[in-house]
């Protein structure tokens, strides 16, 4: 199996799961974000099938994610309903963070060898994006753990980044 193959397989992967975690969430704003980073997802395996095939690809454009994320999570300051709703998730949501963790390792050693100046363009913006969605899960594995710690999240108080 070659790097691409092997990216292509991580990052469907990781979409059917985020799809998974959207189905379980009986929460309108946390199925969006889910589909949102499996929608990414499914660029990225485009984008890195592109490259394989030798066609035509081009810079990913930032993904609405975060932005959608920060909404989401933003609504939830001081409110611990919604948490309650969702405790049953953690697991799959330390999960998630596993998972995003190895594909920005996996990313990380793939740009130290890529030569190619525009390859190396694309994959450091799945590498970026990859963790924007580290970010985006943990700050919500650490709401739902925590909600009553839970700052504002455009303060920037209670992020923490790779």
């Amino acid at each position: 199996m070659n790097i691409y193959e092997i990216a292509m397989e991580k990052e469907l992967e990781v979409k059917k799961y985020y799809e998974q975690l959207a189905e379980e969430t009986s929460h309108t704003g946390v199925k969006n974000i889910f589909m949102m980073l499996a929608a990414d997802e499914q660029l990225h395996y485009d984008a890195v099938l592109a490259m394989q095939n030798e066609a035509d690809y081009e810079v990913l454009a930032n993904s609405p994610a975060l932005e959608v994320a920060r909404e989401v999570l933003g609504e939830f300051i001081g409110d611990t309903a919604p948490a309650s709703t969702m405790k049953d998730s953690l697991d799959s949501y330390q999960h998630a963070l596993l998972i995003e963790t190895e594909s920005i390792q996996f990313y990380e050693g793939i740009l130290e060898s890529v030569k190619d100046k525009r390859l190396k363009k694309v994959l450091s913006a799945i590498y970026a994006q990859e963790k924007e969605h580290y970010t985006i899960v943990e700050n919500l594995y650490e709401y739902v753990l925590k909600p009553e710690y839970f700052l504002e999240w455009g303060e920037f108080s209670n992020l923490r980044r790779l």
